[in-house]
């Protein structure tokens, strides 16, 4: 759909800020959209506008009334956006940190003795937190292991680990390292088939930007974003928790709401970009269906960023135009195979003869931002096992365009030995 539109795609890059430009650099393409996306024009304004305002949100005065009610509101469109079934949603101060304060939780809850599971495909948000929480609760922690060829964790995996005992779950949405999503709702029920009432907790920071969200499907307890990811600004997180969870003991303070999970003030700004980031959805839903209800349109949204992204990953990996894709360039190597469905606008990739750095330094050169990984505590998880010290990381996004992929083409031919 968006592929065939030129026109819609002119709107939807013209939505964002320095879409085809950077303030440092000049004129670049942007494939670096996993490190953090690009943010929309609507959240810049808003972020501007609120950051002017020195009022706190439901204090008994028309500004304080008004910031809670922009606050609620954007709490109700996170629950259309990310279909969600009761529950709550909360901020803090990333995405990273939120998942620390959700497995936490869970684990200091959790019986002695009980279990922990995750997989090895994890970012270290969740294994980090996991690990460290199941040892300080006097749990097991069971590692599933994934996939290497496929940079995948499937429910079968997590099913031939699973014990009654299991009383915490990790799950990853998505891999900043593989591009690789999982099956959440997969996953999920094959988790409940064994110990139903485990506590899951789910990594969505990467999954998020590319739409298909739908926490009625998974049927788990707590899910995390980081909003710079999902085209707002840095300096918070959102993650949603169940009634259930919402209910346990946890950090709070002295006679405050049992319920409650934020601690201080919260910006009210960060709630209204929310707020935005879901309009934006909204809209283009309406370009790309005749839907009515609204999250129809964020669901067609959903559909529309997936198959277009689909459409971009295959051309730089099957080609375009006259120029041969990554799969038919003989000093590049593909991770997690040249054909996986699961793929979402993500692709890693290693160049013969070339330190990962290097690449990185001579596409940059060009105008090309992509990003090494490099096999330390963030990444050494999946390239460790590879036998690979590093990668680059080409990670693209709705609004970037075929045209730039074959920039990307052209510059990474050149680099082979007949370049």
């Amino acid at each position: 759909m968006i592929q065939d539109t030129p026109a819609l795609l002119d709107a939807i890059r013209a939505r964002f800020a320095h879409v085809d430009s950077c303030p440092f650099q000049g004129p670049r393409i942007f494939f670096e959209n996993a490190g953090g996306a690009l943010t929309l024009n609507s959240v810049v304004q808003t972020s501007a506008k609120f950051a002017a305002l020195p009022d706190n949100p439901g204090r008994i005065n028309p500004a304080g009334q008004g910031l809670q009610a922009i606050i609620d509101k954007a709490k109700a469109d996170l629950a259309v956006f990310m279909n969600a079934p009761g529950g709550q949603f909360f901020a803090g101060e990333s995405g990273t940190e939120l998942l620390f304060r959700l497995i936490r939780t869970a684990c200091v809850n959790a019986p002695k003795g009980a279990k922990v599971i995750g997989s090895s495909i994890e970012h270290p948000a969740s294994r980090s937190a996991a690990r460290r929480w199941a040892e300080i609760a006097g749990l097991t922690y069971v590692n599933v292991p994934h996939d290497n060829a496929t940079g995948r964790t499937t429910p079968e995996d997590y099913a031939a680990h699973m014990t009654p005992d299991v009383a915490v779950a990790t799950i990853l949405h998505g891999s900043p390292v593989t591009g690789m999503a999982m099956d959440v709702a997969g996953i999920s029920a094959a988790i409940r088939a064994v110990s139903p009432d485990c506590l899951i907790i789910v990594d969505g920071i990467q999954h998020a930007a590319h739409g298909q969200l739908d926490l009625n499907a998974y049927n788990v307890d707590g899910y995390a974003i980081s909003p710079y990811k999902v085209f707002s600004r840095h300096g918070y997180g959102i993650a949603w928790i169940s009634d259930r969870f919402g209910k346990m003991p946890h950090d709070m303070l002295i006679d405050a709401p049992a319920t409650g999970w934020e601690f201080g003030t919260r910006d009210a700004g960060s709630y209204a970009t929310m707020s935005d980031v879901i309009d934006y959805f909204d809209w283009l839903g309406g370009e790309v269906s005749d839907a009515t209800d609204r999250r129809d349109r964020i669901e067609a949204a959903g559909r529309a960023i997936h198959d277009y992204e689909t459409h971009l990953t295959n051309a730089m990996i099957n080609g375009t135009g006259n120029l041969p894709g990554l799969r038919d360039m003989d000093h590049i190597t593909i991770l997690a195979g040249q054909d996986n469905p699961a793929r979402e606008g993500l692709v890693s990739i290693v160049v013969a003869g070339h330190a990962s750095e290097d690449v990185v330094e001579a596409l940059n050169q060009q105008g090309i931002r992509t990003h090494t990984r490099k096999a330390d505590h963030y990444s050494g998880n999946v390239l460790t096992p590879l036998g690979l010290t590093d990668c680059i990381r080409v990670s693209l996004c709705h609004y970037n365009t075929e045209g730039e992929v074959a920039q990307l083409l052209a510059a990474l031919k050149d680099m082979g030995p007949e370049g």
